[in-house]
């Protein structure tokens, strides 16, 4: 029983720096994704698409002047990132507030939809945070050793976990706030109401 309940905790564990997908997106439609990030984390989003055709049931290579236009907004609603990229891209932005950011991804061409019925095929992987850093390029730009390399993974992973933390205090008192608000609105509403039903009692007694 504890080996199979060790393997389901690593097997979560890892699941949550999985953020790999595909979708399917037809012409002129958009798709929207959300991701909770804390206050000041890097996100780094790999897509690459594909046509679908329908009939032959297999993906085919997308035209080259395919463009994608991918908008990010902030959690007020700002838009953060708004950019054109081709057929292949890799998009970044980092996160100035903590919450749930919107990712939306659609073509502005519609010349695949001469092609196997306009149907595309996104490959999309979201990293966030220490994940989204490449460290072999950064050990190769900044010419660090395998021990500064490990340091700087170490920091930067005890530097996101810090986030994390404030984020979850973040998310712990919007919630405790909203249950305020709730709680509140519980105790005033059969008080408003019985007040509701004397004053119309009131006014029948006097139109008597």
């Amino acid at each position: 029983m504890q080996p199979c309940l060790l393997t389901v905790l690593l097997l979560n564990c890892f699941c949550c720096f999985v953020s790999s997908l595909y979708f399917r997106l037809r012409d002129a439609e958009v798709k929207c994704f959300r991701e909770e990030i804390p206050d000041e984390t890097l996100l780094l989003g790999n897509y690459q698409t594909q046509v679908y055709d329908q009939q032959r049931a297999e993906s085919l290579p997308a035209p080259r002047d395919l463009r994608i236009l991918v908008v990010a907004k902030d959690p007020d609603d700002k838009v953060i990132l708004s950019r054109q990229y081709g057929s292949e891209g890799r998009f970044t932005f980092t996160s100035h507030t903590p919450g749930e950011h919107q990712i939306c991804l659609h073509s502005n061409s519609s010349k695949f939809s001469l092609f196997a019925g306009g149907m595309l095929r996104v490959h999309l992987d979201i990293q966030v945070g220490e994940h989204a850093n490449n460290y072999a390029e950064i050990a190769a730009k900044d010419k660090l050793t395998e021990l500064q390399l490990r340091v700087r993974q170490l920091v930067e992973q005890v530097d996101q976990i810090q986030k994390e933390q404030n984020y979850q205090r973040f998310r712990e008192k919007y919630f405790q706030d909203v249950s305020h608000s709730t709680n509140m609105w519980i105790f005033w509403w059969p008080v408003v109401r019985s007040l509701y039903v004397v004053a119309i009692i009131t006014w029948h007694t006097k139109s008597w």
